[in-house]
């Protein structure tokens, strides 16, 4: 496969490194398949990726200009957001055949000559211009004439955001619903290639060590305090893994209520966070997610998933197979859920529930990669 993938100039490009998660995995899983394909990225910081880009050493990674900005300014990537449409389009990929992005929304934008073909890996068209805009204007507190420029340049940003998506040649969705709302909005069709997940990283678990577990980035859009009032409710206890915006905001809840049973764990090593979901009870979501890995990654540990109904989750969790659906993040409807699942708990089978993650491994990823490109490539040549 590799010998095959390498016969043409490749180059990978992905819109930030900087902290470590699913889209991270994705390129992870390209650059297998690529081993001396450069990286492009708008900003790469070495530290915060911490172990989990180990494989970053031995690889050449080029940086946009936003990488010699200084390091608070590039820590805030909000504060970046008028850089981020002409940052990807100074990257100079002349010399390529292929260039494949891992994109959340910007390094699809990227320029190539005529001659190279794009293939675009969308992980989500970006939420906070499309239908997550209103909600961003609240999330930030803004009011009076900041929220004016900000609602404004956020007009531009959605015109821009379209007229970029029209550079790639090819799309790949990581879901069907990714493929839908890339559609909506970017008028373009997209392959559905689901991301990769290293399942050999975890072994199906029926013991538990009685807590629940969710890991995702901190920001008001995963709804992790709608999440604590839940398990505050039904007094069960909660470990929340992961960092973000609204990590302090989290702190502070929880203190406040002078309850014990909700743990906000911040970031942890990769080898801690498998034992975190082979000791858990079940893995629960509350927000909407384009796809979701880490409900895969629960899975794969032999866990039931409690999640919302919608979005990826509809593809990956099905209704007392793998874990429990809830129809909206209302405090009771989660809190519903959470209750179906101890009454159904005792059907569980994990090996079973993890066989329901097989169909996302790594090694599969990488096949429809390779397999998609290259019956792409062939009918170009053609």
């Amino acid at each position: 496969m590799e010998e095959k993938a390498e016969e043409i100039k490749v180059a990978l490009a992905h819109d930030f490194l900087v902290d470590w998660g699913g889209a991270e995995e994705t390129l992870a899983a390209l650059a297998e398949i690529y081993p001396t394909a450069p990286i492009y990225t708008l900003i790469f910081d070495r530290e915060k990726i911490g172990s989990r880009g180990e494989w970053l050493k031995n690889r050449v990674v080029r940086e946009s200009f936003l990488g010699r900005m200084p390091n608070f300014l590039k820590r805030r990537k909000k504060w970046l957001l008028p850089f981020l449409p002409t940052a990807p389009e100074t990257f100079d990929l002349r010399d390529f055949d292929l260039v494949i992005s891992s994109s959340g929304g910007f390094v699809k934008s990227l320029v190539v000559k005529s001659k190279t073909l794009h293939f675009c890996y969308l992980h989500s068209p970006l939420r906070y211009v499309w239908d997550w805009s209103r909600e961003y204007l609240e999330e930030n507190r803004l009011k009076g004439r900041s929220k004016i420029l900000v609602r404004l340049f956020l007009n531009y940003l959605r015109l821009w955001d379209r007229s970029s998506a029209q550079r790639p040649d090819y799309f790949l969705a990581n879901s069907w619903y990714t493929a839908q709302r890339i559609e909506k909005y970017y008028h373009r069709k997209s392959a559905v290639i689901y991301p990769p997940v290293k399942l050999e990283d975890f072994s199906p678990q029926k013991r538990h060590q009685g807590y629940f577990l969710t890991v995702a980035r901190l920001s008001a859009y995963k709804r992790m305090d709608l999440l604590i009032e839940v398990f505050h409710k039904l007094n069960l206890p909660l470990k929340i893994v992961g960092q973000g915006v609204e990590e302090k905001r989290l702190a502070k809840k929880i203190q406040e209520s002078g309850r014990k049973n909700v743990q906000l764990l911040g970031w942890v090593e990769r080898k801690d966070l498998v034992k975190l979901y082979e000791n858990c009870r079940a893995f629960i979501l509350a927000a909407e997610e384009d796809f979701g890995i880490v409900m895969v990654e629960a899975l794969a540990a032999g866990k039931p998933v409690i999640a919302l109904n919608q979005g990826g989750a509809k593809e990956i969790i099905k209704e007392g197979e793998n874990g429990i659906l809830f129809d909206y993040a209302e405090l009771e409807l989660i809190a519903d859920g959470v209750r179906r699942f101890i009454e159904q708990e005792d059907k569980f089978d994990c090996n079973q529930i993890r066989q329901t993650a097989e169909k996302f491994s790594w090694q599969r990823f990488q096949t429809e990669i390779v397999n998609f490109i290259q019956e792409k490539t062939t009918t170009v040549k053609q």
